[in-house]
């Protein structure tokens, strides 16, 4: 029997995981895509808010003010992609300047550290390309990036190595409560456990009817984005916010860790597991972004997407013990800032988890550091030296991203390995860059058949279906 199952494999997901794995349990993690980070974690604004927004009181705006300095700590330890570069929020007239001074009402109860509203000269010094009709705004210095896959892949990997587990493919059907625990149904067979976390995103009210009485609906938030091309780096040097309305904080304009530009996201009802974009949405996008920064240049484009957000339309999210069904968890209606709170979810779903019983013996083989090589920020020397330990790093498989066939053929071997093309470039990012892996996507692809012994039929896009190499099909399946 596990301690604990947790649904979901998103950052949330796996930052539980990671928490766990700090003490002597078995620990499972079950996701139904073919990697960890495929749903809202992997398709986002990867922001590490300060903690302004949420209304003072919340969990939401306690969660994210610990989260902001739980991410950085943890980009630290674990070696993931992280700057501090701080955000403004920008405003054009009167009334925005009444809300940016109330924001920085809610920032200052909410423990935001630095908070300080900028204008004339201060703020163009800070951002040259704003608009010169932007009259004022509140900056937030303890806002971050970070690439948000990364922080909850680099959480399960070291969760794996510290004895915990992940069962990708598996699909939840259904959860039973038992005398001793619960009983969950996945297309893999049936695992028992004591306590069962959900922390399903969109799905989550759907995995929640299985185990209690319905409690709260989620409506999937399509938010639509470009990425623009490293050429354009030096657009912004700090995210970049509207005053934020009923539909949320606007469209930003940011730089990434990867050195791009992302511009979005658009904020509307949509079906979920439907991440197509739309000319309507993208069109919305580059108005309200060139509002805002004038100069953005949208033919640097190098790609569209689109994420879905969990919205249980509350102003809190839902994080805690079923009063109905003991035993049973959720973490659930995460919406913004999700990705900036997850860490701060963890630790509180760890201790209520702990508060219902589940010893908490310290594991020995906490594994509590990372460290990855990419060779793209690498020194000469440092290069040098990696080639001469291992000649493999002196292979480019990725032209646009500088990545070795070494740090492919690492990510291969790392805990959780990665089976899709997407799943690779998530881990040492070959196909991020400007040719989206027009050349180095069936480097890849063999470089996955030959190191996991799968067939190159079998080797997805991304998700299960999305075929790269499509042989004779037989009733729907790959032969």
């Amino acid at each position: 029997m596990e301690d604990v199952v947790i649904i979901g494999g998103g950052v949330c997901g796996c930052s539980l995981l990671y928490e766990l794995s700090r003490c002597k349990l078995n620990t499972l993690l079950l996701e139904k895509e073919n990697d960890i980070a495929c749903g809202t974690t992997k398709a986002n604004s990867a922001i590490v808010h300060a903690g302004y927004d949420p209304e003072p009181g919340t969990e939401m705006a306690r969660f994210n003010v610990e989260g902001n300095a739980l991410i950085e700590q943890l980009s630290k330890n674990l070696d993931i992609m992280y700057k501090k570069i701080g955000s403004l929020v920008v405003g054009f007239d009167d009334d925005d300047r009444k809300s940016i001074e109330k924001l920085l009402e809610k920032g200052a109860k909410n423990g935001v550290p630095g908070l300080k509203i900028v204008e004339g000269e201060e703020l163009f010094r800070m951002e040259p390309n704003l608009s010169r009709e932007v009259k004022c705004a509140l900056y937030a210095p303890s806002a971050g990036i970070v690439s948000p896959w990364e922080l909850a892949i680099a959480q399960a990997e070291c969760a794996v190595e510290g004895g915990a587990r992940v069962e990708l493919d598996c699909a939840v059907s259904g959860v039973k409560k038992e005398k001793d625990g619960w009983t969950v149904l996945t297309n893999k067979g049936d695992f028992k456990a004591r306590f069962v976390v959900n922390a399903a995103g969109v799905n989550a009210d759907a995995v929640s009817e299985m185990a209690e009485p319905k409690r709260f609906t989620i409506t999937a938030k399509s938010g639509e984005y470009y990425i623009l091309d490293t050429t354009e780096s030096s657009l912004v040097n700090s995210v970049v916010f509207p005053c934020p309305s009923k539909l949320g904080k606007g469209v930003l304009v940011a730089p990434t860790v990867h050195g791009n530009i992302i511009v979005g996201p658009d904020s509307k009802d949509w079906p979920r597991g439907d991440y197509s974009t739309s000319a309507q949405g993208l069109d919305y996008v580059k108005k309200n972004a060139t509002r805002v920064v004038p100069s953005v240049n949208f033919r640097a484009s190098i790609r569209n997407f689109s994420g879905l957000r969990a919205d249980a339309g509350l102003e809190d999210f839902i994080v805690g013990e079923s009063k109905a069904s003991p035993g049973f968890f959720n973490i659930a209606g995460i919406k913004s800032p999700g990705l900036s709170s997850a860490p701060a979810i963890a630790r509180e779903v760890a201790k209520q988890l702990h508060a219902a019983g589940l010893a908490f013996e310290p594991n020995p083989s906490f594994v509590g550091t990372r460290r990855v090589r990419r060779f793209k920020h690498m020194s000469e020397a440092e290069k040098r030296a990696a080639v001469k330990e291992n000649p493999l790093y002196g292979i480019i498989v990725c032209r646009c991203e500088t990545v070795t066939e070494g740090e492919i053929v690492d990510a291969l071997k790392r805990p959780v390995p990665p089976r899709s093309l997407d799943a690779v470039k998530r881990r040492c990012t070959p196909g991020m860059g400007r040719c989206q892996g027009g050349f180095c996507g069936p480097r890849v692809l063999e470089l996955i058949q030959k190191h996991l012994g799968l067939k190159p039929e079998a080797i997805m896009k991304d998700r299960a279906g999305m075929y790269i190499v499509t042989g004779e099909t037989k009733q729907g399946g790959v032969r």
